[in-house]
């Protein structure tokens, strides 16, 4: 009978690779047009011209780029006609959802015992991370959803519901860090974020607009009421995109996904994002006041940065703390801690990552990799899943450092 399993192996890996790449495509186009409509809106000055004031224009801009001259109009609440061609920006939170969540089935879901479970974490079947898992993405927007509607309103609105849907992040993110291996953990709180972003456009703003579209074709007022709900939300939306950029690429860095309070590592490190946006959110304003940049929040992003950065910065094991055995005995204590904890998923028929490590030559022609992997980026193995020990681990880094 034919075996299907490396054919299987190789067409996710295939899924994994087209996915990526059109999430990267489309998340570009999304977060970028985003950025740009935030940037016009803030830019925008009252027209000059009674003629665009008759139209119902509030705001141009005039822009050079390309070559050319752009001069953008927004109207106050709705153009007194709509255009033949009208252009809507929807496909790009769609497709990037669509792209983001096929990848994280494909590579996460699938693989759930393998990439969302940490035993020493928590201990539970993948069925149940499956679902946990898809209860974050859902739930988040569900309080999400709540909150806004409940309490964005009235002047202090948005202060509201800005304190309260921090405080559910947190509590999700120290959560999903005590339930998933730290990778998983943070991949999931920036998705939680993204599909709330997606659900922002799905089920608020295009609806919104749709209903305006409406309303103006059969002649009837428009309700502004819409346009703020959408501003609201598209508002969220540019404050969620750092911290969930850094949530899809975290997964590079075990250094902090895989570190004892991981969940604070994560708090801090999408704090630091959004302050960072807003500061250009912010600078946008006062460089059309005439002021200066508001500096405050892009240091206090960027102090949060070093200060994290600092905190996580590895310490050498103590030498004195390990028996220092001879070369010889440190040679034989290597292969062992690779025969044990490596070889099950690195040997000559399963060499993930094309990496090899089941024989003295193979061990010593990739020491590198596996210093950078098992010693100082910690990532290896995969969630601890073979349980190596730091005393291990302090082996390994005493034998590539004397030289092998």
């Amino acid at each position: 009978m034919l075996d299907v399993s490396p054919w299987l192996g190789y067409a996710l890996d295939w899924a994994n690779l087209l996915l990526r790449w059109a999430h990267v495509v489309v998340a570009i186009a999304w977060i970028g047009s985003s950025f740009y409509f935030v940037w016009l809106d803030n830019s925008l000055t009252p027209p000059v011209d009674a003629a665009l004031k008759a139209k119902g224009v509030g705001g141009e801009l005039w822009a050079v780029h390309g070559g050319g001259f752009y001069n953008p109009h927004k109207y106050l609440g709705a153009p007194k006609a709509l255009p033949a061609h009208l252009h809507w920006f929807y496909w790009e939170s769609y497709s990037t959802w669509l792209t983001g969540f096929g990848l994280f089935t494909v590579l996460y879901l699938f693989n759930a015992g393998t990439f969302m479970i940490d035993k020493t974490v928590y201990d539970w079947t993948p069925f149940a991370a499956v679902g946990t898992a898809l209860g974050f993405l859902v739930g988040f927007w569900v309080v999400y959803d709540l909150i806004c509607r409940t309490l964005g309103r009235g002047a202090r609105g948005n202060a509201l519901v800005g304190g309260a849907v921090s405080v559910v992040v947190v509590l999700a993110a120290w959560a999903a860090c005590q339930l998933f291996a730290g990778r998983a953990a943070f991949l999931l709180v920036g998705g939680m974020l993204a599909t709330t972003m997606s659900a922002n456009v799905f089920f608020w703003i295009i609806p919104g607009q749709r209903t305006v579209v409406a309303a103006m074709k059969a002649g009837q007022p428009v309700d502004p009421a819409h346009g703020l709900r959408g501003k609201q939300r598209s508002v969220h939306n540019t404050y969620f995109g750092l911290p969930v950029l850094f949530g899809m690429l975290s997964n590079h860095y075990p250094f902090a996904t895989g570190h004892a309070h991981n969940w604070l590592v994560l708090v801090l490190m999408m704090l630091a994002g959004a302050l960072i946006r807003h500061f250009f959110v912010a600078r946008h304003k006062t460089a059309l006041a005439g002021q200066g940049a508001p500096w405050r929040w892009a240091v206090a992003g960027v102090a949060i940065l070093l200060g994290v950065a600092v905190w996580l910065a590895p310490e050498r094991p103590a030498v004195s703390s390990v028996v220092r055995p001879t070369p010889a005995n440190l040679w034989l204590q290597v292969q062992h801690i690779v025969a044990t904890r490596c070889v099950a998923c690195h040997n000559a028929a399963l060499a993930n990552k094309g990496i090899a490590l089941d024989t003295p030559e193979l061990i010593q022609r990739n020491a590198q990799n596996l210093y950078r992997q098992a010693v100082v980026l910690k990532a290896m193995p995969m969630n601890n899943a073979t349980q190596i020990t730091d005393e291990e681990r302090a082996v390994l880094d005493r034998w590539y450092l004397t030289g092998r």
